[in-house]
């Protein structure tokens, strides 16, 4: 018995770890890894960035900024690429904040408007609840139980149970690992990149 839950466990790491999956999702998944070495202050105020290639200062962020540094460490400037699509589609984007027009300090650090963005110019997959569905670098956003939005990244590293990939994400404790992909509700799921 035992040897055959081994089997099936290493046929559920295969499964996970080849259908569906790219070389650069597995480097999207190793970019999100990286920043759990970062200390990170849980921090939503609204902060004067550059633009473009702008951050919030080093020590602070929010779960928005564990997809945009990770994205930044592959060359890829969500500021920059949120700003633009939303300039030019600005119809298209959320009106939660009573906008009237884009803002590179903050577009790119808001839930819905990635969502959009992702779903506009990404892959917008399918949400199910099924483990084997998100892969290394895969972006998935939720709702909380308290109704606020969240976001975060598929990392290439396994539960302990081996089912299902960790989540790199910013939910208050800096940019973490945590088992919590079916913690809340999936709202969206979606890949980006080559």
């Amino acid at each position: 018995m035992h040897f055959n839950k081994l089997i099936l466990t290493v046929f559920l790491f295969a499964t996970l770890s080849v259908v569906g999956q790219t070389d650069f999702g597995l480097k999207v998944a190793a970019a999100a890894e990286d920043l759990t070495k970062d200390q990170v202050i849980y921090n939503s105020t609204y902060f004067r960035i550059p633009y473009p290639n702008g951050d919030v200062p080093k020590p602070y962020g929010v779960c928005t900024d564990v997809i945009i540094r990770t994205y930044r460490k592959l060359g890829i400037d969500l500021q920059k690429e949120v700003h633009e699509d939303m300039k030019a589609h600005f119809s298209e984007y959320p009106k939660n904040w009573g906008l009237k027009k884009t803002d590179t300090n903050i577009d790119h650090r808001r839930v819905p408007n990635l969502r959009t963005f992702f779903q506009r110019k990404g892959k917008s997959i399918a949400e199910t609840n099924q483990a084997r569905d998100y892969l290394p670098g895969d972006i998935v956003s939720w709702t909380l139980n308290n109704g606020l939005t969240h976001i975060g990244m598929v990392s290439k590293t396994l539960s302990k149970d081996k089912k299902r990939y960790l989540i790199v994400h910013n939910i208050g404790a800096g940019q973490v690992f945590e088992d919590c992909l079916f913690r809340f509700k999936i709202t969206g799921h979606y890949r980006y990149g080559k």
